[in-house]
């Protein structure tokens, strides 16, 4: 029995370009639903599909709500909500980061995977670090199809990149093929074959839909590790799936390895940050305390002042001169 298809499309650094020429290519009569998710912070405009809808000529709407799924529409996460795909709708969720990011690529691409299996289309564009390679992996785990920007065509290379490494992708193409591409895999909708979703792809999708991750079996599908969520501090448990290494904590924030190290940096900057700021304030307050002759008995000597002026002063220098070469060797994210 012939199935209809969808596409989902992830990216990040650089996407809206890519996004923009993709959308400007597609016929109007495409024949699936398209589903993007594009890394915003939570704060940004909600203009994506006013862009998109005028890049091209299919219509595009952001999910604020459960909606249907019609072919031939573009479908825009909102800014801090996933998209989760269902039974011909979408919807958005509030649950838990992944990768840094809400919404973020893969529990998109995990939820059209359990959904849609074979008729399945994943395609990751240009960004940095590797949101998408998990959900795409899965995609192809279940049947479907794999699509991977040429990270040599991409103006961020990173996302792209990672996802072949994880990924035995389908098609390796530059970002003008990709539009010619999709009309032809969705020019005849897939075949329907019997499939099983595996407990760990169904309870990473109930998760990324706001479940508790107890009550949807976290702990059957990871073990504890040494490592603490950056996040909310909570024990990381290392994902037990043969695509790359991963990390969920009890509260449900989700980490690739480089998400992971990406996140602990900044917790590192900002730790360095606050100590400096502290520093500073110190030497400020002792600065005022010797300017001013004291009551005797009040405070130390002026000497002393003075020294530990002296050295609050090295300290606070030390530490941000380390600050300020983490900044410079750091990977852009």
């Amino acid at each position: 029995m012939p199935v209809p298809r969808i596409v989902v499309i992830g990216a990040s650094s650089g996407g809206l370009e890519a996004l923009r020429t993709l959308v400007g290519s597609l016929p109007p009569d495409f024949q699936a639903p398209i589903a993007i998710v594009i890394h915003t912070a939570p704060e940004s405009p909600s203009v994506l599909p006013q862009i998109l809808q005028r890049a091209g000529r299919l219509p595009a709407s952001q999910v604020s709500a459960l909606t249907q799924l019609r072919a031939g529409h573009l479908y825009v996460a909102a800014p801090d909500t996933h998209l989760i795909v269902e039974p011909g709708r979408i919807k958005p969720t509030r649950g838990p980061k992944e990768n840094r990011f809400r919404p973020a690529i893969d529990p998109l691409f995990r939820s059209a995977a359990q959904v849609y299996g074979p008729a399945a289309i994943g395609v990751i564009l240009t960004g940095n670090l590797d949101d998408g390679s998990s959900g795409l992996w899965t995609i192809k785990r279940l049947g479907g199809t794999a699509i991977v920007q040429d990270p040599a065509d991409a103006q961020f290379p990173a996302m792209p990149a990672n996802a072949l490494k994880t990924v035995a992708v389908d098609y390796r193409v530059p970002l003008a093929d990709i539009a010619p591409l999709l009309v032809s895999l969705t020019a005849a909708p897939s075949e329907s074959q019997e499939r099983v979703v595996p407990d760990d792809i169904r309870i990473e999708v109930d998760i990324a839909m706001g479940d508790h991750p107890g009550d949807a079996g976290l702990e059957g599908i990871g073990t504890p590790s040494p490592y603490a969520c950056p996040e909310c501090h909570g024990v990381l448990l290392q994902m037990k799936d043969a695509s790359l290494v991963r990390f969920r904590c009890h509260t449900g924030h989700a980490y690739s390895v480089d998400s992971l190290m990406a996140d602990v940096d900044d917790k590192i900057d900002e730790a360095l940050w606050n100590a400096i700021r502290a520093l500073e304030e110190a030497t400020l307050l002792m600065q005022g305390m010797a300017a001013q002759p004291p009551e005797a008995g009040s405070m130390p000597a002026l000497g002393a002042v003075r020294a530990r002026v002296r050295d609050t002063r090295l300290q606070s220098d030390a530490l941000r001169k380390i600050a300020l070469e983490r900044e410079r060797w750091r990977p852009k994210v």
